[in-house]
């Protein structure tokens, strides 16, 4: 930043001041320029080369105006004269700076320091021909830095502290950058507090900012806000100035001791309160952030009924150590007491602090469930018995009211049952431990009449007996034709639904000339030949019984049949072909009755499918050769054959309108049919032969026919069927005369029928 109008104001002893500062400058940079100027390059010829180049240091102010352009210095060489001229070349040559023939130098523009330092540029000096009089030489301008640049804090700064730290602990360092030389005054800063001074001092070179007492206190105040200067030319009032502001937090440290609120505590609790529940929280009051808050809580005297456990803000939660019970005990008093661990000394709040407070617990009465003697109950049974007593589940009310207490089980099909005033358990039915080893439930006890209610857990194991047979447990045995006596032939091993581990013994059932059984004492047992020159050619089955025991009490037993088959093997015993044994494995005489009530039960359902289906097709179907009669109400003696006025023939004439008899929704044909006061015997032939014209010409009609009194006699009768169903008027080959045989009943049918008149003692013709 320019600062002309700064310099132009400086006068009297600040001008004659400021020259000095600048006079120093030069002198330092044209010496420092003489000490880095780099060395002339030296000639491979050992003699000293003569230097033709006089001029001196050039240097140029910056920011200087340029309403024209004005002389720096000048180049001389001792070859100069009339008929030579000099040119430059490098950085800013011709533009920035340019020179006349006799080398006098000259500025052009504003020249910035801190833009550009210093520009390299060479001379040559020729002559009229503009030949090369004087070898190339270098040389330098230096931008002299003036005060043109203020101060820049280029950053924010915070800090924090901690309360009560020792004075002169640092704090921050508080840095600021000048674009001006440093190696000059007006670079050089000097750094001051303009706020903040009470309680904080600041380096006037580096910017350390440290504390000045030990009384910081976060409690009272938590942060400070300095405000620091920096000036360039060391802190001289012409120097150019910057301020920033510093945020200093002061952190906290545990200097307060935490206290209660007040000095008593009333609470009042339900006597169902369950354990481990939270009563209260008593609030603690610490000036001191919660990081640094460290509570310890203690009752006095030690309590197994209450506690005390620090909350996720570090206050005091009371708690239900133990349950409460009204009726025992309705109010508890004790005392409270809180310390710190890690507390600095001496703390702020030291004079009276809370740290004691006294508590009363008041127990309140509530109606309880009932309480069982026991959260669970577990008892044994022994399968397969009746059991009247295997324990007694117990429950009170724990109320002052004592109420009676009713029990019951939830599950309505639980093998086991409850007396439901004592509490006595006891077995519905047997238990067997093969189906269900442990048996859950609850019961439920109730207050009487109509109270509260509680549940609880009970576990019926069932204790094993020996009540179930060993069965065998064999993989394929055979015999290979090649197998020589004591080999080997197959081990096996049995089975037991029971808990208890058995003892398997086996033994043959029957003695065997071909077979032993061999105990391996492992409750496995090994079938070794007796002799070898077994043929598959030989048609003969091999089979042996196994009797098995399991060595329980009583000791339970079985016999197994195992056919063995008989094989074709190689060397390594691996059959390649064999002979079907028959299958002839035992089966006990508990499997046999179950298989054998089944196929009874299947049998005789067989049977009544039969039966039915038989009765329904000779009653309904139309396929039958026999057809039912329909008999009317008759007097079992009859009238005589020519009484015909003992059955109803009006259903003969109902078939002529539909040719069905299937049930009518109305009334029945006989009714709807009046029937006449006297039959004439001449009507009664006629009507018969209309009928069997129209049976003979319609096959899927039912037949008619009406007798009043005739014995079904079923298909196997000589008799036949009386139906006209299968009769005809003309071209029958039936013949009718058996009909005279049958008796004066039948006698009015068989001359109906064709039969002669002679032959029959009467005729209706």
């Amino acid at each position: 930043m320019m600062r002309q109008s700064a310099w132009r104001q400086m006068t009297g002893p600040e001008m004659w001041m400021g020259l000095f500062a600048l006079a120093v400058t030069l002198s330092l940079t044209m010496a420092e320029h003489v000490v880095q100027r780099p060395a002339l390059q030296t000639s491979p010829v050992l003699h000293r080369h003569k230097r033709e180049w006089l001029w001196n240091n050039l240097y140029v102010e910056e920011e200087r105006p340029t309403n024209k352009q004005y002389y720096i210095g000048k180049l001389k060489s001792t070859k100069s004269g009339d008929r030579t001229h000099y040119v430059i070349k490098g950085e800013g040559a011709n533009t920035i700076f340019k020179v006349d023939e006799k080398g006098h130098i000259y500025v052009t523009e504003r020249l910035d320091r801190e833009e550009k330092s210093k520009y390299l540029l060479s001379a040559k000096l020729f002559d009229t021909s503009n030949i090369l009089v004087e070898k190339v030489e270098e040389f330098v301008i230096l931008v002299t830095d003036i005060n043109d640049n203020d101060p820049v804090f280029t950053k924010s700064f915070n800090a924090s502290i901690k309360e009560r730290s020792k004075s002169g602990t640092k704090v921050i360092e508080v840095t600021a950058t000048d674009a001006d030389d440093p190696t000059t005054a007006n670079g050089e800063l000097a750094y001051t507090l303009l706020e903040g001074g009470d309680f904080f001092n600041i380096d006037n070179t580096t910017g350390i900012i440290t504390t000045k007492y030990e009384n910081l206190d976060r409690e009272t105040q938590s942060s400070y806000v300095v405000v620091v200067q920096a000036q360039d030319l060391r802190g001289l009032k012409q120097g150019g100035t910057a301020t920033t502001s510093v945020t200093i937090a002061v952190s906290d440290i545990n200097d307060n001791i935490a206290t209660f609120t007040k000095s008593s505590y009333v609470f009042s609790v339900k006597e169902d309160m369950k354990r481990g529940q939270r009563i209260d929280t008593i609030v603690l009051e610490d000036r001191d952030e919660i990081q640094n808050k460290d509570p310890i809580f203690s009752i006095e005297p030690p309590s197994d009924t209450f506690e005390m456990e620090r909350s996720q803000i570090k206050d005091g939660n009371l708690m239900l150590k133990q349950g409460l019970d009204y009726e025992t005990k309705s109010s508890y008093t004790f005392f409270v007491q809180v310390r710190e661990n890690h507390l600095q000394s001496p703390v702020d709040n030291k004079d009276n602090p809370v740290i004691k407070a006294q508590v009363t617990i008041q127990v309140l009465d509530v109606d309880e469930q009932p309480e069982f003697s026991q959260n669970i109950y577990n008892f044994n049974v022994i399968e397969e018995i009746m059991v009247n007593n295997i324990g007694v589940v117990s429950a009170r009310d724990p109320d002052k009211a004592n109420k009676a207490i009713r029990y019951s089980i939830e599950d309505k099909d639980s093998p086991i049952g409850i007396n439901p005033i004592t509490g006595q358990l006891f077995t519905v039915r047997k238990l067997d431990r093969e189906l269900v080893a442990n048996h859950m439930f609850q019961v439920k006890a109730k207050e009487e009449p109509n109270g509260l209610e509680s549940f609880v857990n009970v576990n019926i194991l069932v204790i094993d007996i020996n009540d179930n047979k060993p069965e065998l447990s064999i993989e394929e045995i055979f015999v290979c034709e090649n197998d020589m006596a004591g080999t080997v032939i197959g081990t096996i091993s049995a089975t037991d639904k029971d808990y208890n581990l058995p003892a398997f013994s086996f033994t043959l059932v029957k003695p065997n000339g071909n077979f032993s059984v061999v105990d391996n004492n492992d409750n496995t047992s090994n079938i070794v030949l007796k002799h070898g020159g077994f043929s598959l050619e030989d048609s003969r089955d091999y089979v042996i019984e196994i009797g098995i025991s399991d060595g329980g009490r009583p000791p339970m037993s079985s016999i197994t049949t195992l056919p063995i088959k008989v094989c074709r093997c190689d060397n390594k015993r691996i059959h390649t072909q064999c002979k079907a044994a028959q299958l002839k494995m035992g089966v006990g005489v508990y499997t046999l009755i179950p298989i054998l009530c089944i196929l009874t039960i299947l049998i005789i359902v067989i049977l009544i499918a039969m039966r039915k289906r038989h009765q329904k097709d000779a009653l309904v179907t139309l396929g039958k050769s026999e057809i039912h009669e329909q008999l009317v109400t008759y007097d079992e003696e009859g009238g005589g054959e020519m009484d015909t006025n003992g059955y109803d023939v009006s259903i003969l004439t109902s078939a002529r309108n539909d040719g069905s008899m299937s049930m009518r929704q109305g009334p029945s044909l006989y009714a709807m049919v009046k029937k006449p006061p006297t039959a004439c015997k001449g009507d009664m032939a006629v009507m018969i032969e209309v009928k069997k014209d129209e049976a003979d010409h319609d096959r899927d009609g039912i037949p008619y026919d009406t007798l009043h009194i005739y014995g079904y006699e079923g298909p196997e009768s000589l008799a036949g069927s009386l139906s006209s169903l299968d009769s005809s008027s003309t071209g029958s080959s039936l013949d009718y005369d058996f009909l005279n045989d049958w008796g004066p009943r039948f006698r009015t049918l068989a001359e109906l029928y064709g039969v002669d008149g002679s032959e029959g003692s009467d005729s209706l013709y």
